[in-house]
């Protein structure tokens, strides 16, 4: 299965992404694609064995619309100054048309030979030209709106086209009139409608445009942190090259003030680095030969050469960047809900026109107010802002969590999230920083307390559990050379083994002894070491214990502030870890956590999940490790935290960038207010159709209330710049 994301043109309400998206997904070989309406852009999972891209792009244009090619980076462009002025013509010309079709009927001063009395004529041909003008600017909205219909996926454009049309030619068949000598047909004349219907129209896309690239801005400022160029050096020689031109393995040159290019590893030099934009961390970073650098980190101080590993789309910001689009491309349930009620909408709003047409030419006998009536209720029921409601909301917040550091993989997280009534957290990295350093070494073998070290320090920095960076700092703090491993296992929620200088050896936690049936004759040491709050790593060669080792971890900042609130707004709080049951019960004690699953493995944690789950829980797992990955994958939220393991990564929902779990808080807060932003768009959508589509029909007729097709376009910009406005508070 393959997956692309293409750029779409001509989509310009939910009826329109909806047909796009059925007509994709009836196709053979799409397996599922999912449609954009804000971004613009249609995310497909396809059969590669039967399709490619041409005829993902010849199914698009199938349905009525345009593919711009497969999604390479992000462009946020400003509206063209051409569009601007174009809209700034045609403003001038709608208050003229305006001006000659109505200023009469307001005791204006006329324009010399327009006046409908003396000069029928030129007023007529004059108002023809200018509807025409208008109807060539607004030629896309019909010609998508016949596609759309001719594809049964009548949208939007559909209902204005059908009104624009079905108003102009009744104002040429009575032009026609008025030349055959019927000169009381020119109060007939509804050019104007056409054209202000077509002005207003074009007027909300220009500002609902605007305000959707306003929403991009967090998304825009990932894509423009690296560099336009860097300098690569070949065979001694320094050449200066596009991001496109760096191909993997090349060395890369940055010098202090420089950002970095691509993701890399350092091989010559050292400096501080600027990593805040992935971690959060305020204060430099220091980085020297063996680090990892990240594309766009700021080089401070140093000048370094790094080894270029993961460019393009690969790099660790292209990644970030695909996550957040293809998290505004899924659909929350709510926003799935709000596309089947628009599939409908149209079809709906058409047969009620066309049913209230009938009814007011067999009563009144008037056609002239019942095709006024009929263009009023297309024009008026155009569900602009229904497809906003949603959308905008997801990219907004999106763009937002991406600001704070919060990577969402699906839009429906978004919505899930404010659903949490459970957190499970990991203990070590991730309440704690999993930088641990060694309190004690009990040694009960016959080598000494370095040999021992270097041996275990040699397995151990294989693993990717946190605690192998105590290792790592001790080897490289005290100089020591690592020795070669052969055969190297790592065993989820126990621990690892491997061969170093011909002895195998295990390090774990007590599981470990379980699993292995080794007696553990040290409870005493053991206990000291506990009682103390260290994590015990248990030293074993031949099935018998050589060594205890004793390591403290730090617990991470505010994280005591982050347990409180979450406890204060009701969400249950737990701690599950595979340490020992003394270390796990000290630190959830410190931090005010009060059930604690200790000495557990990966199905064990998967357990725990599932039981509450059982009960109804709404649960959030928050892990780091490859120990983590099943319970985060199978918990309603997993969250995965800077540093984790590519597994965990993978199994979670959502990847918390900076070192701080005030992240979660914001997500939590975040999802609230979007879940409200996209209940109050939806309700004032359904609100604006529900009050308007009867008004258009002539309910309040009685009482002199009226609506024209002009004002009804009004009405219809109206209530989609109120969803973008209400939708933009999410900023604050």
């Amino acid at each position: 299965m393959q997956r692309i994301i293409l750029s779409i043109d001509g989509m310009t309400c939910s009826a329109c992404s909806n047909g796009l998206e059925k007509y994709l997904n009836k196709q053979n070989g799409i397996y599922n694609a999912s449609v954009n309406l804000v971004m613009a852009s249609a995310t497909i999972d396809y059969n590669e064995k039967i399709l490619d891209i041409s005829k993902l792009e010849t199914f698009v244009k199938k349905a009525g619309f345009k593919s711009l090619g497969e999604f390479k980076e992000i462009k946020f462009e400003a509206k063209s100054k051409t569009e601007k002025i174009k809209l700034i013509i045609f403003t001038i010309l709608a208050i003229i048309l305006m001006y000659i079709s109505m200023g009469h009927m307001l005791n204006l001063p006329s324009i010399p030979y327009l006046d409908p009395h003396n000069h029928i004529y030129p007023y007529m041909l004059t108002l023809l030209l200018l509807t025409i003008s208008f109807l060539i600017y607004g030629f896309d909205i019909i010609k998508n709106g016949y596609k759309n219909l001719i594809h049964k996926t009548p949208n939007m454009d559909t209902l204005v086209g059908i009104g624009v049309i079905t108003s102009f030619l009744y104002s040429l068949y009575n032009m026609y009139l008025v030349f055959k000598g019927n000169h009381n047909a020119a109060m007939n004349l509804y050019f104007e409608s056409s054209a202000i219907v077509i002005y207003f129209i074009k007027l909300g896309r220009f500002i609902d445009g605007v305000s959707k690239d306003k929403t991009k801005e967090a998304i825009q400022k990932l894509v423009t942190i690296t560099p336009n160029k860097a300098i690569i050096k070949k065979n001694g020689e320094y050449k200066e090259v596009t991001l496109d031109e760096i191909k993997k393995d090349d060395i890369v040159v940055c010098k202090a003030g420089e950002k970095i290019a691509v993701d890399g590893e350092i091989t010559l030099g050292k400096a501080h680095f600027d990593d805040s934009f992935i971690t959060g961390e305020s204060k430099p970073v220091n980085k020297t030969i063996g680090a990892k650098v990240l594309a766009g980190s700021l080089n401070y101080d140093g000048y370094i050469e790094y080894q270029a590993e993961k460019i393009g789309k690969d790099s660790t910001i292209s990644e970030i960047v695909r996550l957040v689009i293809e998290a505004s491309n899924t659909k929350a349930p709510i926003s799935k809900m709000a596309d089947k009620v628009s599939g409908i909408f149209v079809p709906v709003v058409i047969l009620i026109a066309i049913i209230t047409l009938i009814l007011y030419l067999l009563i009144t006998k008037d056609l002239n107010e019942s095709l006024i009536t009929f263009v009023t209720i297309l024009v008026v029921a155009c569900p602009c802002s229904l497809g906003l409601a949603t959308p905008l909301a997801i990219v907004v917040s999106s763009g937002l969590c991406a600001k704070e550091g919060i990577l969402v993989k699906k839009s429906e997280i978004l919505e899930n999230v404010q659903k949490v009534d459970t957190i499970i957290f990991d203990k070590t990295g991730t309440l704690t920083y999993g930088k641990l350093k060694f309190s004690k070494v009990i040694n009960y073998s016959n080598l000494s307390d370095q040999k021992l070290l270097q041996l275990v320090s040699s397995l151990e920095v294989k693993s990717n559990h946190p605690i192998s960076k105590a290792f790592e700092d001790y080897m490289f703090e005290n100089n020591v050379n690592r020795l070669e491993v052969s055969s190297f296992e790592n065993i989820p929620g126990f621990g690892i083994k491997g061969i170093v200088e011909d002895k195998e050896i295990m390090l774990g936690n007590s599981k470990l002894l379980d699993r292995y049936n080794i007696e553990n004759t040290h409870t005493y040491d053991e206990n000291d070491l506990s009682s103390n709050g260290n994590s015990i790593i248990y030293v074993i060669k031949n099935n018998e214990i050589i060594a205890l080792i004793g390591a403290n971890d730090i617990i991470r900042e505010n994280v005591q502030n982050v347990i409180n609130e979450l406890q204060k707004q009701g969400i249950t709080t737990i701690m599950l870890t595979g340490d020992n049951e003394k270390t796990a019960s000290k630190i959830a004690k410190e931090l005010g956590i009060t059930i604690v699953y200790s000495n557990v493995v990966p199905s064990e944690k998967a357990k725990v999940i599932k039981k509450l789950k059982e009960e109804n829980k709404n649960v959030m797992m928050c892990g780091d490790g490859i120990n983590d990955s099943p319970a985060l994958s199978l918990s309603d939220i997993g969250v995965s935290i800077h540093g984790a393991t590519d597994i965990a990564m993978d199994s979670s929902d959502v990847i918390l960038t900076q070192n701080n779990l005030n992240s979660i808080l914001k997500l939590i807060n975040i999802s609230k207010k979007t879940f409200k932003i996209i209940k109050q768009n939806l309700f004032w959508a359904f609100f604006y159709n529900l009050i308007m589509i009867p008004v258009a029909i002539g309910i309040l007729k009685p009482i002199g209330i009226t609506v024209t097709p002009m004002i009804a376009s009004m009405a219809m910009v109206f209530s989609s710049f109120t969803v973008i406005l209400n939708t933009l508070r999410l900023k604050n």
